[in-house]
């Protein structure tokens, strides 16, 4: 009888424990109305954000809601400080209005709402934060840092151009169209076309395609408030009636910074404009977005989204997850992963090196850690020379560094070779996602880690996967070694303009001076079970690759667009080894149906030559 009251009870006190443990689980919630501001009112939620902030920090696993609404952010009173952020110019200090600084456990819940950002700024910094929610959120301004105008009239002489001017004011400054916003203004300097019925980049316009060389030597002339007159001989001439997305905005403030924190989570977050990247991670681990939309705000009838870039990933470690995201009239590619090379400017002693971030817009990083893994890279033909176990680093100014290793350099490693950092390398899953008509690529994903790329669509302009990397010109490095590419769609709008590294739908493009095809840069590549719509020849290039496999895929011939690319194959292996080939259904107007080898020996190709793909 004892035994059976002792266990009544103990089972009496665990329920109960275990009671009190949900109850000081159950999170806290905080309304930003709360506090006193009325949606809507157009007036800077800024002072009111901040207290609400300072309420959530004391508090432990806090939701801080709000309530579906506009909520205007104005510069007056937000947060500035300095951030060096990856692929983006340099500035001294960044506007942050909201800024979740060391922060754990934190939900922001908007709700639904309508967040407007009004001049240069960053929406969202995530800084040294673990297990950060944001979620049911548009980011947008009313005055955006993209232009667009409509084609009213073309001649050999002149463009006519209808431009909102309440969401796009301008002056005509020294015959240029200018733009002007909340305390900025800046020339446009560049043009994408977009088809006002198809909404897709027009086929062969890419990165000033649409107007020819020679345009920024124009001279505009008002006809009327929000008509202007570009006044010049296009080479080429723009469609009356398309969309001219006019770029002329610095890259100075990313949409969502998420730097040095941990377990992130953007649920339902719609990104439709930004002053630069849109979301940027960096030095960040374990990163999760979940319908996420980087796309155009149509009920403003906007052609165009974002800056720049849509997701961007440098230097991120864990595991990186996109599920269900859509990407749609950006003027960079909608995913970058990479990490950053640096270069070798001195050796210092058996252990420390002096080194150099390269690229203007990557620099003043802590680029490693004490215990970090670095590779060592011969420059010319980007082979591995060795690794090293970082013992210390040492900032000297944003552009050089001083780095310790635990062992001694090997002599191989010389001045003008460089390092990369084999611990900030995440695991990708990119999977249900849409990749729409943007100005550039689609996905570039550069890391040795896991990658899987599923059950996508893609209508990228330019090629819609870039495998690339490189220590000679953008600096960004992470040779794949293991990337599954399966069942996607690759639409006909696919490489439709040229942009940089686009040699084919899929294209394995690292920057090598010198090629050795005993000593490849990528390896363990498998395309498989996916469906291609080919308008044109190049279907697959890849360079430099060990251990690649294009496997039962089905290649439909797309004759909408017209054939334009200078590759007249429809797969390039350029000093590539240990390819398979085979199992592809081919229909019987696919053009090329061939196999280039560049460098390439025969031995280390294996064909399934059913489909009657021949070997040239």
């Amino acid at each position: 009888m004892r035994s059976f009251l002792f266990k009544k009870q103990f089972s009496f006190f665990l329920i109960f424990s275990i009671a009190l443990n949900l109850v000081g689980a159950a999170q806290d919630t905080v309304r930003i109305t709360d506090l006193g501001y009325q949606a809507g009112s157009r007036t800077n939620v800024e002072v009111y954000l901040k207290k609400a902030l300072e309420i959530c920090k004391l508090k432990s696993n806090v939701v801080l809601i709000f309530p579906q609404g506009r909520y205007d952010f104005w510069p007056q009173y937000c947060e500035e400080k300095l951030y060096y952020e990856s692929n983006t110019d340099v500035i001294p200090l960044r506007t942050c209005p909201i800024l979740i600084l060391q922060q754990h456990h934190f939900i922001i819940d908007g709700s639904g709402a309508d967040f407007i950002f009004h001049g240069r700024m960053q929406p969202f910094t995530i800084d040294s934060s673990t297990d950060i929610t944001i979620k049911n959120v548009n980011i947008d301004w009313d005055i955006p840092m993209t232009a667009q105008a409509q084609v009213m009239e073309v001649n050999d002489n002149y463009i006519d151009v209808a431009i909102n001017t309440k969401e796009s004011p301008y002056i005509i400054e020294n015959d240029k169209l200018v733009f002007v916003g909340e305390g900025w203004k800046s020339a446009w300097w560049d043009a994408m076309e977009f088809d006002k019925n198809t909404k897709l980049i027009v086929p062969q316009t890419g990165d000033n395609g649409c107007l020819g060389a020679g345009f920024e030597n124009y001279k505009a002339v008002e006809i009327k408030y929000g008509l202007v007159r570009l006044n010049y001989p296009f080479k080429r001439k723009p469609a009356i009636g398309n969309y001219l997305v006019l770029r002329h905005s610095a890259r100075d403030h990313a949409g969502i910074f998420i730097y040095n924190s941990k377990d992130i989570l953007l649920d339902h977050v719609n990104v439709y404009q930004n002053a630069g990247l849109g979301i940027l991670s960096q030095y960040s681990e374990n990163l999760s977005f979940k319908s996420v939309q980087c796309v155009p705000n149509e009920k403003k009838n906007r052609f165009f989204c974002g800056h720049d870039d849509g997701l961007h990933f440098s230097n991120c470690k864990g595991k990186i997850e996109v599920d269900s995201c859509r990407f749609l009239a950006l003027m960079d590619d909608p995913i970058n992963v990479h990490g950053t090379s640096v270069q070798v400017v001195k050796r210092i002693n058996s252990k420390k090196l002096l080194c150099k971030f390269m690229h203007e817009q990557s620099i003043g990083f802590e680029w490693a850690r004490k215990g970090d893994s670095v590779g060592l890279l011969e420059n010319e033909a980007m082979n591995t020379i060795g690794k090293a176990v970082v013992d210390s680093f040492h900032t000297i100014d944003p552009e050089y560094f001083e780095i310790s290793f635990t062992g001694n350099i090997p002599d191989a490693l010389e001045k003008g070779d460089a390092l990369e950092n084999l611990t900030w390398t995440p695991d990708v899953w990119i999977h249900n996602s849409f990749f729409g008509s943007n100005r550039a690529r689609g996905i570039l994903v550069t890391t040795p880690g896991k990658v899987v790329i599923e059950h996508n669509m893609f209508e990228s302009s330019g090629s819609a996967i870039l495998i690339a990397g490189d220590a000679n010109g953008w600096f960004e490095s992470g040779a794949v070694k293991n990337v599954l590419i399966r069942n996607n769609v690759f639409n006909d709008a696919c490489l439709t303009s040229m942009y940089q590294f686009c040699e084919g739908i899929i294209s394995i493009y690292p920057e090598i001076p010198k090629l050795d095809i005993k000593k490849p840069y990528h390896s363990n590549i498998r395309i498989e079970n996916n469906i291609f719509h080919p308008y044109d020849y190049p279907v697959l290039y890849a360079k430099s690759t060990q251990g690649l496999f294009f496997n039962n895929n089905t290649l439909v011939r797309s004759t909408r667009f017209k054939p334009f690319h200078h590759r007249k194959s429809m797969i390039t292996l350029e000093a590539c080894s240990k390819v398979e080939i085979k199992g592809n259904h081919l229909s019987p107007d696919i053009l090329g149906k061939n196999v280039q080898l560049v460098s390439t020996p025969v031995k280390e190709l294996k064909l399934d030559k059913s489909q009657g793909i021949k070997v040239e």
